[in-house]
């Protein structure tokens, strides 16, 4: 099984969202649809725009919590790393 560490975001340069999941096209779509009360549908976040995949849970949670850990400026540097136009990358994972 895989599991996805992702960064979602309102717009470039706009607010971050950090979370973990086993599912990236389903969590991802709960996102945008604002299926889930919370932080991402207070905050308008529904465009992915950084993910990497794990191999193991563990390591995917403690990436997750060393990434909301890290500044700002970190978090759109490792953004910006691999997508430096902030590209929703919604339309890339469910082709």
């Amino acid at each position: 099984m895989s599991y996805y560490v992702y960064m979602m975001a309102s717009k470039r340069n706009g607010t971050l969202y950090t979370g973990v999941t086993n599912d990236l096209i389903r969590r991802t779509h709960e996102h945008r649809e604002g299926v889930a009360d919370g932080f991402t549908s207070e905050h308008d976040v529904k465009n992915l725009v950084w993910f990497e995949e794990a191999v193991e849970a563990r390591s995917a949670i403690q990436r997750e919590k060393n990434i909301k850990h890290w500044s700002r400026a970190w978090k759109i540097s490792l953004i910006e790393s691999e997508n430096p136009a902030w590209r929703d990358l919604y339309n890339d994972i469910v082709q």
